[in-house]
């Protein structure tokens, strides 16, 4: 049975009492400044909850969820998140992190319709169609998951190409840019092997990341 909105208030205070009953100060310590290595760039998919998956705490990573991870240059909402966490929080590692089953991906590839969101959409079915050739070479049953890991590989080169991370590699901030793929069926992380830290890097290794999906998808 769904929870109603009365639940989430009983449940907030059950878990916030658990909380202090078994981690005295544990509410204390997050009232201080936030000093996160971590950002974590996900889809709004109520099944990939950032800090479960990584098993880290409240505090140590910021988060910038949208529909299907994208990153464009004209969202300023996504690159105002980025900004703040590269030069006020000085994270040194953003991970891109799709999922396998994203609702968002397997419209963009059915090429379906679903009303303003479409416009959104619009962006996967670029990569889609950038990569045409490569997801029609694979079984039909694994173009989805394909098109997952290639989606999440082009918004890893957009962060990489965003003024934020242009000028901050500039400055010689240690900043690296990775390109994950969460599994709901197993609850697992898999590395794309999309992780950049300067701009020379970014061909060479989406060429790489690129290639080996058909390998691994045949």
């Amino acid at each position: 049975m769904s929870a109603s909105i009365h639940d989430l208030f009983t449940h907030n205070r059950a878990w916030a009492a658990e909380m202090e009953r078994t981690r005295p100060g544990f509410f204390t310590s997050l009232t201080k400044q936030q000093t996160p290595k971590f950002m974590w760039i996900g889809c709004s998919d109520s099944r990939v909850p950032a800090n479960q998956i990584t098993g880290l705490e409240p505090g140590e990573v910021f988060v910038h969820r949208n529909v299907a991870n994208i990153v464009v240059h004209s969202d300023l909402n996504a690159l105002s998140a980025i900004q703040f966490a590269v030069d006020m929080l000085k994270v040194e590692h953003i991970m891109v992190v799709g999922h396998y089953g994203c609702g968002g991906v397997m419209t963009a590839l059915a090429g379906g319709r679903i009303g303003l969101a479409d416009n959104w959409i619009r962006h996967i079915q670029d990569v889609r169609d950038r990569h045409r050739s490569l997801l029609e070479s694979l079984p039909q049953d694994k173009r989805g998951d394909a098109l997952v890991d290639l989606n999440v590989i082009e918004q890893v080169v957009n962060v990489c190409v965003s003024t934020v991370m242009v000028d901050a590699w500039a400055k010689g901030q240690k900043v690296t840019i990775h390109g994950w793929a969460f599994g709901v069926h197993d609850g697992l992380l898999q590395d794309l092997k999309m992780s950049v830290s300067s701009p020379d890097e970014i061909e060479p290794l989406y060429r790489a990341a690129v290639e080996s999906i058909t390998a691994s998808r045949l």
